[in-house]
């Protein structure tokens, strides 16, 4: 079969080249991918991989072969799941628990966006249990996992302030539910009492200091690959404000997600209560064009490649 591996000295850092097929474990499907979405994580970590390392972790498509302890979809029918690798391919095994079917009003691109960034998103919102009032903060908003999170607060009854890094990366996310754009997150203001905080550096900084006396920050990411740097007295001083790490790979890899969230996030999707951007679209024989695209941050959303 193909699949889209590293390639360090070709365009984009990456080919799509032949490799083994799949050797499924009992507890695996073999799915035929359709569409797998990128992520900024694995199309950084092309850019220092080794020659023929295997990028992807968002998958739809169709069931090929079902898994051989009985769990999981039949043949047949269409799915969208999570892999830890090698999502980017024709042929992928899945653990039927990373796994749900899409209803039938959902495509498989859409489909495919929904696993890293909905999953996170969800996860990052649920750490404060109901946020009914609350105020919450998403930095690096105008992303697949701050689209997601924006509208997934707002259902949730917040008020939700969505930061970007541009005003043109603003566009749109009042629509998705936003009830205030800015860009920045400063570090004086009203406090919030849920920051979802994904920059790094000064923001996660900004947000320690912005965080509610009994509020929470939660950081995901480093997009900006900044060290953060305060002074602990302004977190600690407030009484009670908690600091969460979130890595969703751990979630699914130690079963506190999985297919229930993923089914979850696609019956909103198929009900019209969540939307997915997709801004970018391209066949994966141009792959590298769009590992550009998403990491010179000129995706607003997420990008999509259809698998032939």
């Amino acid at each position: 079969m193909k699949a889209i591996v590293a390639a360090p000295g070709s365009e984009g850092g990456v080919r799509i080249d032949e490799v083994a097929d799949p050797d499924p474990g009992p507890d695996q499907a073999v799915v035929q991918v359709r569409a797998v979405s990128l992520n900024r994580g694995e199309c950084v970590a092309l850019r220092a991989a080794d020659e023929g390392w295997r990028p992807g972790w968002d998958l739809a498509g169709v069931v090929r072969s079902a898994a051989a302890d009985g769990s999981g979809p039949p043949s047949g029918a269409p799915v969208l799941g999570w892999v830890s690798g090698g999502a980017w391919a024709e042929l992928v095994a899945v653990r039927t628990g990373h796994l749900a079917e899409i209803p039938p009003s959902v495509s498989f691109e859409t489909a495919a966006t929904l696993p890293v960034a909905g999953l996170t998103a969800a996860g990052v919102l649920s750490v404060t249990g109901s946020l009914l009032g609350a105020r919450v903060a998403i930095t690096g908003a105008a992303g697949g996992v701050g689209r997601f999170a924006i509208q997934l607060a707002h259902l949730a009854g917040a008020h939700v302030t969505a930061v970007v890094g541009r005003p043109e990366r603003g566009e749109g996310l009042r629509d998705l539910g936003a009830d205030e754009v800015v860009v920045g997150l400063a570090p004086e203001g009203e406090p919030f009492d849920l920051i979802v905080e994904s920059a790094g550096g000064g923001s996660l900084a900004a947000a320690i200091a912005r965080v509610a006396p009994r509020g929470v920050v939660v950081t995901f990411g480093n997009s900006s690959g900044e060290p953060v740097t305060f002074d602990p007295r302004t977190f600690y001083r407030k009484g009670g404000p908690t600091l969460v790490g979130y890595f969703v790979t751990r979630e699914l890899e130690e079963g506190r997600v999985g297919s229930a969230q993923l089914e979850a996030l696609a019956t909103l999707v198929a009900e019209a209560h969540l939307r997915s951007d997709i801004a970018l679209r391209r066949p994966w024989t141009e792959a590298a064009a769009a590992i550009d695209a998403l990491l010179e941050r000129r995706v607003d959303g997420k990008a999509v490649l259809a698998v032939a």
